[in-house]
């Protein structure tokens, strides 16, 4: 069976990997032209791209793949089937339409929860308990074809934006693999999802999205600091200069605070600081300040005075 596979960043590589090692018949990689990545901006492959080349599949990098140029060097890559996996530009009708056995999709969510571009974290940022991967028959919506299969993943207090990316990635994989079989043989069931999301939209992550609003609760707080990271990671002003904080802890989350008081450092001990908020007492257990490295709290305070206490 001939395979076409559509993604970029580094989600989409495990389910490349997942189909090549299996033996399917890979007859192009699809992926985002290649773009200025690093401090000297260097036009540099995507991930998936890297994957393909090591692996000697043919790759197509089509600014929009819904011109006829790009759709006619799809279709003579001759899909039975085409995998998406985070390729992030809308696929049309035409190429859907194109394979025996469809389009099917690695959605890092349980759907129809959290249809959007980043899943992940906001899963995270929404307090979630579960999420997981949805293997599902793309069509025209976004995110909104029928649902083949699921697979559950725990969220607890230690997860990060960065160890679930991780942790779906290989899921999906791994569900992705079984899935198909039940495709081609006509086996598999097929779920409707309903027209409107139980979650908003779960919108692009920016650099911008990591800055701390400090009139936000500790316990909100904290759910921020471990969906951004490890990018674009929590961070906040202290002295003029950018302050990321990677791990931090809730003490006293009923205590409410006046407005002078958010994002204020309350007090400081060898241990750490301590932050006022909306609603709680921030604890960062790790920080790092600008041109410095990442360091426990104990540590940052052993060689760095602060000169304004509050946070902006």
């Amino acid at each position: 069976m001939k395979v076409v596979f559509m993604g970029t960043p580094d989600f989409a590589v495990g389910s490349l990997r997942a189909l090549a090692e299996e033996g399917y018949e890979i007859t192009a990689v699809v992926t985002q032209p290649d773009r200025p990545r690093g401090r000297k901006k260097e036009l540099l492959p995507g991930p998936v791209k890297e994957e393909a080349l090591k692996r000697n599949i043919p790759v197509l990098q089509p600014e929009k793949v819904r011109t006829p140029e790009a759709v006619e060097a799809i279709r003579s890559a001759e899909p039975d089937l085409i995998v998406v996996a985070a390729f992030g530009q809308i696929i049309p009708k035409e190429i859907l339409d194109m394979p025996k056995y469809g389009c099917l999709n690695v959605h890092a969510s349980l759907l129809p929860a959290y249809r959007g571009a980043a899943p992940i974290q906001h899963a995270i940022l929404d307090g979630c308990e579960k999420t997981g991967v949805t293997i599902m028959r793309m069509n025209e919506g976004l995110d909104m074809g029928d649902m083949i299969s699921v697979s559950e993943v725990a969220i607890t207090e230690e997860t990060t934006g960065g160890s679930l990316f991780d942790q779906l990635a290989e899921e999906g994989a791994r569900l992705l693999i079984r899935t198909i079989p039940s495709v081609v043989d006509g086996t598999a069931v097929y779920t409707k999802q309903p027209e409107k999301s139980p979650t908003p939209y779960a919108s692009m992550i920016s650099k911008a999205n990591g800055k701390i609003d400090w009139s936000k609760s500790a316990a909100e707080i904290a759910l921020h600091t471990r969906a951004m990271n490890p990018w674009p990671s929590a961070w906040t002003m202290l002295d003029g200069r950018v302050l990321k904080i990677w791990k931090c802890h809730v003490e006293r989350p009923e205590e409410a605070f006046e407005e002078k008081d958010f994002g204020r450092v309350l007090r400081q001990d060898a241990k750490g600081l301590y932050i006022g908020t909306a609603q709680g007492i921030l604890v960062p257990e790790e920080l790092q300040i600008e041109g410095k490295r990442r360091m426990t709290s104990a540590e940052f305070l052993r060689g760095y005075v602060i000169r304004d206490n509050q946070l902006h």
